[in-house]
């Protein structure tokens, strides 16, 4: 298990400079991988945290990837967000970690537009290969 989330964290380093995209692909072939092998194990609540852990991985490489607080502001309009809001959160000084834990990017990037844009999650894959493996 410390191996694995130590090759997601590799995986998901925001220094790598590559499209979320093409990072969320490389941590689905890694995990599908990973959890053909351990399906038969009792590991859902891990994967439940995990799940969580890598979507706020992922929202603060998406953050990171915006750079400049205006590109942050037009972002978030973008997304949904109030502009007073916005602009608050577009210049905020924070580190990327604590802004991928907030309210505002976890209602502006949800987890439907985080799978929609390629994000494979965990805790519902580990279920169908589960439920597969045991023929249910």
């Amino acid at each position: 298990m410390k191996k694995a989330k130590a090759k997601l964290k590799e995986l998901t380093a925001r220094s790598q400079g590559r499209n979320v995209r093409v990072v969320m692909n490389k941590v689905k072939v890694y995990i599908s991988g990973w959890l053909n092998y351990y399906c038969i194990a009792s590991i859902k609540r891990k994967m439940q945290e995990w799940n969580e852990w890598l979507q706020r991985r992922f929202r603060q490489y998406i953050w990171k990837q915006w750079k400049k607080s205006t590109t942050r502001v037009t972002n978030l309009k973008k997304l949904g967000i109030p502009e007073e809001y916005a602009y608050m959160w577009g210049n905020t000084r924070l580190g990327y970690w604590r802004v991928a834990g907030s309210a505002i990017l976890n209602r502006s990037i949800t987890k439907e537009k985080l799978v929609k844009a390629g994000y494979y999650e965990l805790a519902s894959n580990y279920e169908l290969k589960r439920l597969k493996h045991y023929g249910i």
